[in-house]
C-alpha cells in the first residue's frame, strides 16, 4: 500500500514529513534524485526526463501513486507526463493544485468556471526553472480571474539548503525579497514555490511583513493526499516498507538529511 514521494533532491522531504504525519498508516518511498540535483537551472527536456526515470523506480519500489514533491518537475514534467506517458493503472500528482486550491478557496476538484477571489496581488518565489514555465499562472487562471503575479526566481537557495549553509540561505531569502517588492510593493499573499522554502518560512515572513500571507505545500499537500486516497484507494500499491532511497552517495545524503529534518534518517541506493 505504499505511495511514492520523488523531489529532485532534499527539498520533499518536507512534504514527506507532512504526509507521515497525516496517514501514519502508509508507508511511503521517498526518492531523492540528489545526483542530479537541482533541477531548477536544467532544461525542460533534461527535468522531464529525470523526472520519468524517478518516477519508474517508484513504480518499480511498489508504488502505484507518486507524488511529486518537486515544484521544477511539476512544472516542467508533469502535464507533458501526464498527457503522454503514464499508464492508465498508475497516477502522478504534482504539489501546485492543492496550494491554488487554497489561494483561491476552492474544494478539490471545483471545476467550475474561474472566478473572481478576495485576494488581488501574489508574489511567487520558485527556482528559474518553476518561474520560466509559468506553470503556477497557467493553473491559476483555470480558477481565478484578475489576480496579479510576480514571480521571483531565487536562485541559489536551493543549492545552499542542501549544502547546509543556512546563513547563505537566509541572506538569498532577503536578497530576493528585496527585488520583488522593489517591483511590487503590497503583496497580499506568498507563495513558497519550492518544497525547499518552508525551511525558510520564518525568513520569507519576516522579510515579507506581518500582514501577507506566506502560503507553504507541505500541509496542504498532505490534506488533499488524505482527500485523494478516500476517495482512491485503488492506487495504494503494493510496497509495505517506508524507504529512503537516493540516485546520490547514501552516507552523505543521509548526514545532510537527518541535519535537514533534524532527525535522523537512512538513505539507500536508489
Amino acid at each position: 500500500m505504499a505511495v511514492g514521494v520523488f523531489d529532485s533532491g532534499l527539498g520533499g522531504l518536507t512534504v514527506l514529513a507532512a504526509l507521515q504525519d497525516r496517514l501514519p498508516q502508509v508507508p511511503f518511498v521517498y526518492l531523492g534524485d540528489n545526483a542530479n540535483t537541482p533541477y531548477g537551472v536544467r532544461t525542460p527536456d533534461d527535468i522531464y526526463t529525470l523526472t520519468c526515470a524517478g518516477v519508474e523506480r517508484l513504480w518499480a519500489a511498489g508504488c502505484d501513486l507518486v507524488i511529486l514533491a518537486c515544484n521544477t518537475a511539476s512544472a516542467a514534467a508533469l502535464k507533458r507526463m501526464q498527457e503522454t506517458w503514464i499508464p492508465a493503472d498508475k497516477r502522478v500528482l504534482g504539489v501546485f493544485v492543492p496550494l491554488i486550491e487554497a489561494l483561491t478557496e476552492r474544494q478539490w476538484g471545483d471545476n467550475s468556471p474561474p472566478r473572481e477571489v478576495a485576494v488581488k496581488h501574489v508574489a511567487l518565489f520558485a527556482t528559474p526553472a518553476t518561474v520560466a514555465s509559468r506553470a503556477f499562472q497557467r493553473e491559476l487562471a483555470f480558477r481565478a480571474i484578475g489576480v496579479d503575479v510576480e514571480a521571483q526566481p531565487c536562485g541559489g537557495v536551493v543549492d545552499a539548503i542542501e549544502a547546509g549553509d543556512e546563513i547563505l540561505a537566509e541572506a538569498l531569502v532577503k536578497s530576493h525579497v528585496e527585488a520583488l517588492m522593489r517591483r511590487m510593493p503590497a503583496p497580499e499573499a506568498a507563495i513558497l514555490g519550492c518544497t525547499h522554502y518552508p525551511l525558510l518560512e520564518a525568513v520569507f515572513q519576516k522579510a515579507l511583513g506581518p500582514e501577507v500571507a506566506v502560503f507553504s505545500q507541505p500541509r496542504l499537500v498532505a490534506a488533499a493526499l488524505d482527500d485523494y486516497l478516500a476517495r482512491r484507494p485503488e492506487f495504494l500499491g503494493a510496497g509495505q516498507m517506508t524507504q529512503y532511497l537516493t540516485t546520490g552517495d547514501p552516507e552523505s545524503v543521509s548526514a545532510h538529511a537527518t541535519q535537514f529534518l533534524r532527525r535522523g534518517v537512512r538513505f539507500t541506493s536508489a
